[in-house]
């Protein structure tokens, strides 16, 4: 019986300890591309730890890429904060009943997404009927091909689009096993130094909207820490613009890149702090793209996605 005990006890302090453990710890996902600079700053500076030092909280950065795989690990708990999402993958996942909402905001780079084709391949919309296209599904990728296919009087039932991640959808170029990939930051600049024609930019077609985002239980038992996170991300910010050829030199190094290209995807990427009654309006339309090319299931209500602090 003692023993029995003994191991009851011990379990109970395992979990206990484990669930202090999870409280006294912030899970913020590192995402560095395309090329979230301020990230990149908050990450390797530690800002954030320094925000969060006064409360005993500690920080882990799991690197989650995906928006959609993002969301999944936000839904189980695994993951209080988005680092950096896009509006389409947020408006899909509140879609499916995913409880996440915008913090903060990050960029809007529009020159940054691309659809390329392969060098000789086509180097037109209209020259993409019948062609082989790669690219991640379920993105602001996705909705620019989409976009861009709708200008010329096409869907996606006119090409073959197949799911690829954007390194497996460069290679697949590189390779002539498609014939135009979805692509973004330092990838276009090695496309276009390979030969590949930019076929298309976000620009004019739709307006990728970054975003930091927050789960709704920890912005709504943390607000102490959702506060902290905030602060991080504008000194960030402050930091890059006070040291702009240092934070240059930073995003370079961590992206592996040149200064020159780390200094074009700067100037693509038209960050910013704070969302603006012009984001929401562009987020409705979104949504009502996303709907009408089945992309999407469920209306949401665009305006309880972003809490008071990550607007203007």
């Amino acid at each position: 019986m003692k023993r029995i005990a003994l191991l009851a006890v011990m379990g109970f302090l395992f979990l206990s300890g484990n669930a202090f453990a999870a409280k006294n710890e912030v899970a913020i996902s590192y995402v560095k591309s395309p090329f979230n600079l301020q990230m990149i700053v908050m990450k390797e500076h530690g800002l954030l730890e320094k925000e969060l030092a006064p409360l005993g909280v500690s920080v882990s950065w799991p690197e989650i890429n995906s928006g959609s795989k993002q969301a999944q690990a936000m839904a189980s708990g695994d993951l209080d904060i988005c680092g950096v999402m896009n509006s389409t993958s947020l408006l899909m996942a509140a879609s499916e009943g995913m409880p996440i909402k915008i913090i903060a905001g990050v960029a809007r780079p529009t020159d940054v997404f691309a659809l390329m084709g392969r060098k000789g391949g086509p180097a037109s919309i209209k020259e993409l009927r019948g062609k082989t296209i790669a690219g991640p599904k379920g993105t602001v990728l996705h909705q620019l091909l989409v976009a861009a296919l709708a200008t010329e009087g096409m869907t996606l039932k006119d090409v073959q689009f197949l799911q690829m991640d954007i390194p497996q959808s460069f290679a697949a170029m590189q390779g002539g096993k498609v014939d135009a990939a979805l692509l973004a930051a330092n990838m276009v600049i090695k496309a276009e130094e390979e030969g590949a024609a930019k076929i298309a930019t976000a620009t004019g077609l739709v307006v990728p909207k970054l975003a930091m985002m927050g789960s709704d239980s920890f912005i709504k038992n943390h607000p102490d820490r959702l506060k902290a996170a905030i602060a991080a991300h504008d000194k960030a910010w402050q930091w890059i613009t006070e040291n702009h050829d240092e934070a240059i030199a930073l995003g370079a190094k961590i992206q592996g890149i040149s200064i020159e290209d780390a200094e074009r995807l700067f100037e693509w990427s038209y960050f910013t702090q704070r969302f603006n009654q012009s984001d929401i309006e562009s987020m409705k339309d979104d949504m009502q793209f996303l709907l009408d090319n089945d992309m999407m299931r469920k209306t949401v209500d665009v305006s309880t996605l972003i809490i008071p602090e990550a607007m203007e």
